[in-house]
């Protein structure tokens, strides 16, 4: 049996860790790790004083720990431990031979952060509260102590050893309460693994683009001076004063606000200062910022990636750049905007294209870059989620739908409306009422779903968007009986502490301090501290949980409702599809630089092939009997939508 390895490290660096992530940070020339907290085992907590003349044994005993493949290696935030680890000793280590307890936490539905962990648990143990003001003395630049013998110094070693009970403590208290896959541990490897290779930046497109947004502003900054008067165009107390006195009385400046001042104001130079705080509003560019920040001194980016970001569903989250969220790119012509800012043609920009900046934001995926000689394959599912709600509930017309021509929304449309699928266009105002549908409804989403989806700009009313809602659930029984079967099931198990299945392997699990839903896959979704309460508003029981609540941020107790769980089985499902592809493409072969959500981005070389790739993610699942998967790739020298 392997024995295990618990460690946590207090660091160096002039680089701000938060805003260039620990490649970037650890790469730093000044960079050095100050002290070594471990334990072996059930073995009492070491500390090993890093910065005092270096003990020879202290180093070959932290290095040959490091590399036995015998001893398994844990940390919360193993990341940040093994890259540091590596740069500071020059070590290459392997991520299979580490666990991370922080992801641990998140896949058990625990907060994340050492602290709050060891709060939701009750734990005996506590990180030390000095522990901010210790870190801002010893780790911050400019703040860095020479005299270790002062008491200041001997706290920081309390500190980093109280952290290392606290690991342990949480690693072995989750190892009983929430056990982890093979396929997970092997899944955590290669997102290690991915995040380690990062990805390639054009930083002449990077600095070019950061250049011309810095004049552009200059420009429409002086632009909005002359114009309005104000000394500060950027107050938002000044614009509103300014507004008034020319009739447009507003309580926010937001971006709803301000397109209705747009629409509605007839004074022209209303319509051009707001026009210019639109473009000066524009955050996507800063964007490059964060990749120069970032980029490591290769020209690489790395721990774009955070491994069960979404506590709910195990789905990836964005870092540093938020590859998830990177705007879309429309232009026609984007080679000729991409040349245009790799030879800094600010003036050409100008000319050509209405907003500098919505160019710069529509560039920004296309600074992601293939090396030379290479080029990505970005192969992504087709409708994913949609497939996997249609094989789940079983509902046969759109299995058809995707066995066969794949358009859910010309079909959804047609099955809602009664019309020949035929007679659905592209243009239809019945394909854009299926479309609406598809993307609001399949999980108990009614009419407030249809308006956030546009409904309302679509011109439908309420009445109109109802009538929606009522035809789609009675196009689609199946899924309308899973969210009921779904709920019931989860409120049952919990009230029995009881198993219950339904199709596929699809487990509802209550123990007491947990309701667990098994997946398909095997992997366990965690809804911690379950409790069955009544719904004051239906007058029917509910299941509350505590969670961290995705709006405030908070840890507190949370309701959910079976369109809500589905949607977590629905989205979790899909991501699972992804990691088995991800892992096959992997043993294939496929180096994977970064995904973002159902698409991965493939750093491909001579011997790969895009059919490959494609039949690779379409291949069937074992644990998914039926699920039709298709995709769709394409190659490109830098990155893009298709």
């Amino acid at each position: 049996m392997a024995r295990v390895l618990t460690c946590d490290i207090e660091t160096y660096s002039s680089v701000d860790l938060g805003k260039s992530g620990v490649y970037a940070y650890s790469s730093s020339p000044d960079f050095r790790i100050l002290l070594f907290g471990f334990a072996l085992d059930d073995n009492p907590v070491e500390v090993i004083d890093l910065e005092k003349p270096q003990n020879k044994f202290d180093i070959e005993s932290i290095v040959q720990m490091l590399h036995d493949p015998h001893i398994i290696k844990t940390a919360y935030n193993a990341q940040f431990e093994r890259v540091c680890l590596e740069n500071h000793f020059g070590l290459d280590l392997d991520p299979a031979q580490w666990r991370c307890t922080m992801v641990h936490a998140a896949m058990a539905g625990l907060p994340t952060g050492l602290d709050n962990t060891a709060r939701a648990l009750n734990l005996d143990a506590e990180k030390d509260k000095r522990g901010k003001a210790l870190i801002k003395k010893f780790c911050m630049p400019g703040k860095v102590e020479t005299l270790f013998d002062d008491q200041d110094w001997l706290d920081f070693i309390e500190y980093c050893r109280q952290d290392v009970v606290v690991e342990r403590e949480i690693r072995v208290r989750l190892k009983g309460m929430y056990p982890i896959t093979s396929q997970e541990l092997e899944l955590w490897a290669l997102d290690q693994q991915i995040n380690d290779h990062g990805v390639l930046l054009d930083m002449d497109l990077v600095d070019n683009a950061m250049a011309i947004d810095k004049m552009t502003t200059q420009d429409l900054m002086e632009e909005a001076r002359i114009l309005t008067g104000l000394s500060n165009p950027n107050s938002k107390t000044q614009i509103k004063k300014w507004l008034s006195d020319r009739d447009n009385d507003v309580e926010s400046l937001d971006k709803a606000a301000s397109a209705d001042i747009l629409k509605t104001s007839d004074c022209p130079d209303v319509i051009r200062f707001m026009t210019i705080h639109k473009e000066l509003s524009k955050t996507s560019v800063k964007k490059y910022d964060a990749m120069k920040r970032a980029v490591c001194s290769d020209g690489r980016v790395r721990g774009l990636l955070q491994y069960y970001g979404a506590a709910r569903t195990g789905r990836w989250a964005g870092r540093l750049v938020q590859v998830q969220n990177l705007p879309q790119n429309k232009l026609k012509d984007l080679d000729f905007a991409r040349n245009l800012v790799l030879e800094g043609n600010h003036d050409l920009i100008d000319v050509c294209y209405e907003s500098t900046a919505d160019v710069l934001s529509q560039l920004i995926r296309t600074a992601f870059i293939a090396p030379f000689g290479k080029r990505f394959i970005v192969a992504d599912f087709s409708a994913i989620e949609a497939r996997v709600i249609a094989w789940l509930a079983n509902e046969h017309w759109r299995q058809e739908v995707f066995s066969t021509h794949g358009k859910i929304y010309e079909a959804s449309a047609s099955q809602m409306f009664k019309v020949p699928i035929e007679e659905i266009g592209e243009g239809s105002p019945l394909r854009q009422k299926g479309k609406v549908a598809e993307l609001a409804l399949g999980y108990a989403g009614g009419v407030n779903a249809l308006k956030k989806m546009g409904g309302e700009k679509m011109g439908l009313t309420e009445s109109e968007m109802q009538r929606i809602v009522d035809v789609w659930r009675q196009a689609n029984p199946n899924i309308t009986q899973l969210w009921i079967d779904v709920e019931q099931s989860a409120i049952s198990a919990v009230l029995r502490k009881d198993k219950l299945t339904l199709q596929y392997g699809l487990s509802f699990i209550g123990t007491g301090d947990y309701f667990f839903i098994q997946l398909p896959s095997g992997r366990r979704l965690s809804y911690y501290q379950p409790e069955v309460q009544t719904d004051v508003r239906f007058n029917r029981p509910k299941l509350t949980f505590m969670g961290v609540n995705q709006t405030t941020k908070k840890w507190e107790r949370q309701d959910t409702y079976g369109g809500k769980l589905v949607e977590n089985i629905i989205q979790a499902i899909a991501r699972d599809c992804l990691a088995v592809s991800m892992l096959r493409l992997n043993d294939a072969g496929y180096p994977i630089c970064f995904h973002v959500h159902d698409e991965v981005i493939i750093e491909a070389g001579a011997s790969h092939t895009l059919d490959e790739a494609v039949d690779i993610m379409g291949e069937k699942i074992d644990w998914a009997p039926g699920l039709i998967l298709t995709s769709k790739a394409y190659e490109t020298v830098y990155y893009r939508k298709d």
